[in-house]
């Protein structure tokens, strides 16, 4: 591979490697070090490439691996190192990340609970406990098709209130 082609292989997955070493990794600098690393290592075995079927499935591979012993070493490190490589954002949601979640759920809730009981069983049936549509035709004795309609119809209003509602909130006009 001449350094034309290598340069055409670095352009075509950089981005792809990089979403991928920071889907595991977390941090920005850590997975672009990882992506330049495995560039590195393809580049030093240049005459083997031709070896392999997919360079791509190649590059893949090694930055995952890559990304891992990164990791590992990680478990070795003292917490209070200041020094520490990767620093991880806390996954739990903030208080306001929180607060709009029990406020979307007590929301949906209200709209649901205000649908025609023949919908809201079916929704509830369905959506909430998971039921499929031969299991919701034995509770109910409605056809399947029946059902199917009307769990689209219902899915529809719902969807409708959801969006007069935040259109309301964020005090954009909807046209009827």
């Amino acid at each position: 591979m001449n350094r034309s082609e290598f340069n055409n292989l670095v352009h075509r997955l950089s981005k792809n490697l990089y979403i991928y070493a920071y889907r595991i990794l977390r941090d920005q600098e850590s997975s672009e070090d990882a992506v330049q690393e495995v560039f590195i290592k393809l580049w030093k075995m240049n005459e083997k490439l031709g070896e392999y079927t997919s360079v791509d499935a190649l590059a893949t591979t090694m930055v995952k691996n890559y990304c891992i012993d990164q990791l590992r070493k990680l478990k070795h490190i003292n917490p209070d190192d200041a020094n520490a490589m990767v620093h991880y954002p806390d996954s739990n949601p903030t208080p306001y990340d929180q607060l709009d979640i029990n406020e979307t759920y007590a929301l949906m809730e209200r709209i649901i609970n205000n649908l025609p009981e023949n919908y809201r069983v079916i929704i509830h049936l369905r959506d909430i406990d998971g039921l499929s549509f031969e299991e919701i035709a034995d509770k109910t004795g409605q056809n399947i098709n029946t059902l199917r309609v009307s769990l689209s119809r219902a899915r529809k209003t719902v969807r409708d209130e959801y969006k007069k509602h935040n259109d309301e909130f964020s005090g954009n006009k909807t046209i009827a």
